[in-house]
């Protein structure tokens, strides 16, 4: 797998998009005045114990008080195949925390503005080739790397190594030797005593510890042996992943390219046109079918369509082969998309079990390249997928758009017609309070258009029946479905 990554830096947003193999599959947005406080450490104050949920709500000094959960350990250690007997559980919370306590946390997850982030006090700190785990004892190796002679040596390795805390061999520790997480273990426990200082010297709520910015966040989780370019048009930015890969990965640095030219670097290597595409709800297949994709508060519901294809005789076969080129599209869209949480995908029924089965691996297959968690159930017998995917900060769509103005987030608004019938019942109810039966009315052009065309009827009838005069106003400043009568 070929990997090529380009960053377009400015001095108000970071955009990151990567392809593999030709195609993209991630789109990564960070502005300067909403920068991602994901994997950042704060001091905070407990704000409020909740015994029934074992929880508690953190004062970080955001917006939100932080969410955080008694058992959150596993949040950490979710990324190792850990078996549950080897978690211990935690005490009751309320033996542990108590309101105006100070507290380090880690948010570990940003849920939008309608809720806190959520937040751990196992704090994670990623290396290029480890996770340190500072007052944790366990050693891991991410479940990624999958060859079991190498998840012993890798093991035996870690528990040779003198070190605070537990660690993690991440992905792109598979065939490292000792000297490389010697040097990756020796920055991660000196930045951990730097945090901790920093936490002694300074009172709650406080950011103590931000993580890397999104290109080097890039450069650390991204960045690989399947790395063939890393295209970035700023030159502080190119120096800086520069000297970062130079200390943890140097046979990359000659991957590293300063992009010099006017045009900017998302049109010049076509990302912008399909970063367009990925807020739409509708993605087309090649085979002609597709994906109509909704993100809900609750869940994400991706519908899957034949659309122009036709396929041959055989109508199983046909659905088959729609199915199959559509488990890869949604586990591409929901990378490009950063979709998380429940998702169910209603693929084209089967009939045949053994293609429900196929259907089923070809998705894991595709979603085995994520680099987020997912897990994906079985065919249900009305043709419905259901998976989880961990989700971490906010989806594409979440952190490029906001609710429309006209439809209140709806996606849909009254139509004129329903409109004015309210507008007649509107009219009545002012007529029957008083003596007056003259009337203004001001509603959007549409309305007015309807009322003086196909829907005239209506001020005719109030007229002849009622005796109501109605003088329509045009006002192209209106919500569709707002009116005015005075």
């Amino acid at each position: 797998m070929s990997t090529v990554i380009y960053a377009n830096v400015t001095p108000y947003e970071t955009r990151v998009a990567v392809r593999e193999d030709g195609a993209l599959v991630e789109l990564m947005v960070e502005r300067n005045r909403e920068r991602s406080v994901v994997g950042s450490l704060f001091k905070g104050r407990i704000s409020r114990v909740l015994p029934g949920m074992q929880a508690a709500f953190v004062d970080v000094g955001l917006e939100r008080d932080a969410f955080l959960y008694v058992d959150d350990v596993a949040e950490a250690l979710e990324d190792e195949e850990v078996e549950p007997g080897e978690l211990v559980s935690a005490p009751p919370i309320q033996d542990l925390l108590r309101e105006g306590q100070e507290v380090l946390v880690q948010v570990t997850r940003e849920l939008g503005s309608s809720k806190g982030p959520r937040a751990t006090s196992h704090v994670t700190i990623p290396g290029r080739y480890l996770v340190l785990m500072p007052g944790n004892s366990h050693v891991g190796v991410s479940r990624r790397i999958t060859d079991q002679p190498e998840r012993e040596r890798l093991r035996t390795l870690l528990s040779e190594i003198p070190h605070t805390g537990g660690v993690i061999v991440r992905t792109a520790g598979e065939g490292r030797e000792r000297a490389d997480f010697l040097a990756d273990l020796a920055v991660l426990e000196s930045m951990w005593r730097h945090i901790t200082k920093r936490s002694g010297e300074v009172s709650a709520p406080c950011l103590v510890h931000r993580d890397l910015d999104l290109v080097l966040r890039a450069a650390r989780d991204i960045a690989g042996p399947q790395l063939a370019e890393f295209w970035i048009d700023d030159t502080e930015g190119y120096q800086r992943v520069v000297e970062f890969l130079d200390r943890v990965q140097p046979e990359l640095t000659g991957k590293v390219k300063l992009y010099r030219r006017q045009l900017d670097i998302f049109e010049a290597f076509g990302v912008e046109a399909e970063l367009e595409q990925a807020l739409q709800p509708k993605v087309w297949l090649r085979s002609g079918g597709s994906l109509v994709i909704d993100q809900t508060e609750a869940l994400v519901a991706i519908d899957v369509n034949t659309g122009r294809y036709v396929g041959g005789a055989d109508l199983e076969d046909t659905v088959f082969r729609i199915n199959i080129e559509a488990a890869r599209e949604v586990a591409r869209q929901l990378r490009l998309r950063n979709l998380g949480g429940i998702v169910v995908v209603d693929f084209i029924d089967m009939e045949d079990g053994g293609h429900r089965e196929a259907l089923i691996e070809e998705l894991k297959r595709a979603l085995a390249s994520d680099r987020a968690r997912s897990l994906a159930g079985p065919v249900g017998p009305f043709g419905l997928v259901q998976l989880t995917r961990k989700r971490t900060e906010r989806s594409l769509e979440r952190a490029l758009t906001q609710p429309c103005p006209t439809c209140d987030g709806l996606g849909r608004v009254k139509s004129p017609e329903t409109v004015c019938l309210e507008i007649r019942r509107a009219l009545l109810r002012e007529a029957a309070q008083g003596e007056v039966n003259d009337f203004a009315l001001r509603a959007h052009p549409e309305v007015v258009h309807l009322l003086s065309a196909e829907l005239r009827g209506i001020l005719i009838d109030l007229k002849e029946r009622y005796g109501i005069n109605v003088r329509t106003l045009e006002a192209p400043d209106f919500h569709p479905a707002r009116f005015e009568i005075s």
